[in-house]
């Protein structure tokens, strides 16, 4: 086993909330609100669905408190899963996210930066470039991963600006529509989705959660600001999406909101018409630049911990003790991510290449907590999961039925990304061996 450095414990209650609350508000809310708005029949089912979303989030995330306070090493569900399945489980985690969650994640969201930042600057419009998208979604990766490379005080500054200043834009947009006259649209018909599909939109939008757990050892007094900051950062995105959904509603009407193609942008231009679009997309570029930095930021700490646990990737567990950040990590997430830019394509087509074995994880993870409990019951628990073990189980169930609708529903994408898990067992494989003949 290759030894851990002794790691900075600089993450205070603050930046960890920011950090959770930065990743969490990508720019989902804006792209997904019409559509799960078209996944029930009226304006209180909206707002219901998008709490349900939150209170399920809130379930997962008090799950992963226990995990990530009686374990706070770096890595995360690596670690939970190593402990409570072995290191084949954690192997396979840290390969999925190296190879498919990790800069998947990242390239959704700066395919989201890239078409908002196209609307506000875009030099080659007159050119006909093709791949003026790419370029602007490779770009915000490879800036963000040399600022995270760099230290990690300036990473969580990056995210704590982002993350204020998003925030801030979205109670803008949520005063501002209040403060305007509602509109009352024409009656019409309003096309359907199932609620199913809503569902799982609502649990995108939120999904990010889960993302303190991969710093817990960076984190100041980890037995408390871990449960701390898990519990406020989620609260506070599901209080800031209701009143983001109840400003869509009150503006434009349940019919207009469900109709919507640009709902954020069509909201402030009832009160901006000329300047209403590009304020909006201001907004959802800082937006996505947040939730890419903190997967930045978060995600290299996983590849650094199975490096540092299998000496057949032993080059990505090589902390830089000089900028306090496992640089290899970064530089080689940043590798694959730009790569996944170029050959996806698109931001559907990247959400597509991770959901199934996203959920796949949660589910075991989760389930982790009742397997280590029974398995290592003599470990301190700072914090114990409310309501043990139904909430675990709850949440677990709604992960399964998450793998099962997103496989429906676009089986020959979802294909793709699981098609690489057997490649990771045969990767841990090669480790073993490795680690034999380098043992003494």
């Amino acid at each position: 086993m290759i030894s851990t450095p002794n790691l900075k414990q600089e993450l205070s209650l603050f930046d960890s909330t920011c950090l959770i609350v930065g990743i969490i508000i990508g720019a989902g809310i804006y792209q997904t609100a019409p559509d799960v708005a078209k996944g029930v029949g009226g304006g209180w089912e909206v707002l219901a669905i998008w709490t349900c979303g939150g209170l399920l989030s809130f379930c997962g995330a008090m799950g992963y408190a226990e995990l990530a306070s009686a374990y706070p090493r770096q890595g995360g569900d690596y670690v939970y899963l190593s402990r409570a399945y072995g290191r084949w489980a954690g192997f396979l985690f840290g390969w999925a996210q190296l190879a498919i969650v990790r800069p998947g994640d990242i390239a959704v969201m700066a395919f989201v930066f890239a078409t908002y930042a196209q609307t506000l600057f875009d030099p080659l419009a007159s050119t006909a470039f093709p791949y003026a998208q790419q370029l602007y979604a490779v770009g915000a990766a490879i800036v963000l991963t040399l600022v995270n490379v760099m230290g990690v005080s300036e990473g969580k500054w990056t995210q704590n600006v982002l993350t204020i200043l998003k925030t801030l834009g979205l109670l803008a947009i949520v005063g501002l529509s209040f403060l305007s006259p509602p509109t009352q649209p024409a009656p019409t018909t309003v096309e359907t989705l199932p609620w199913s599909l809503a569902l799982i939109l609502v649990l995108f939008t939120f999904g990010g959660w889960n993302e303190m757990a991969y710093v817990a050892a960076e984190v100041k007094n980890p037995r408390r600001n871990i449960t701390r900051a898990l519990a406020i950062g989620t609260l506070t995105v599901t209080g800031l999406y209701l009143l983001v959904n109840g400003a869509f509603l009150h503006t434009l009407g349940y019919a207009g909101m469900a109709q919507s193609r640009a709902v954020a942008a069509e909201t402030v231009a009832t009160i901006f018409p000329k300047v209403g679009g590009k304020l909006i997309s201001l907004l959802i570029c800082l937006s996505a630049l947040g939730a890419v930095n903190g997967l930045i930021f978060t995600g290299a700490r996983i590849s650094f911990a199975v490096g540092a646990e299998h000496r057949g990737f032993g080059f990505l567990g090589q902390w830089d003790a000089r900028r306090g950040t496992p640089a290899r990590a970064l530089l080689v997430q940043g590798a694959i991510t730009v790569l996944l830019v170029l050959t996806l394509g698109s931001f559907l087509n990247a959400i597509l290449y991770t959901a199934a074995t996203v959920y796949s994880f949660y589910l075991a993870s989760t389930l982790a907590i009742l397997v280590l409990r029974r398995k290592e019951p003599r470990v301190e628990r700072p914090y114990r999961v409310l309501g043990y073990p139904v909430i675990p189980l709850v949440f677990s169930a709604v992960c399964a039925f998450l793998i099962y609708s997103a496989v429906c529903y676009k089986p020959r994408v979802a294909a793709i990304s699981t098609l690489l898990l057997p490649l990771g067992l045969l990767l841990y494989w090669a480790s073993q061996r490795a680690d034999k003949r380098s043992s003494p």
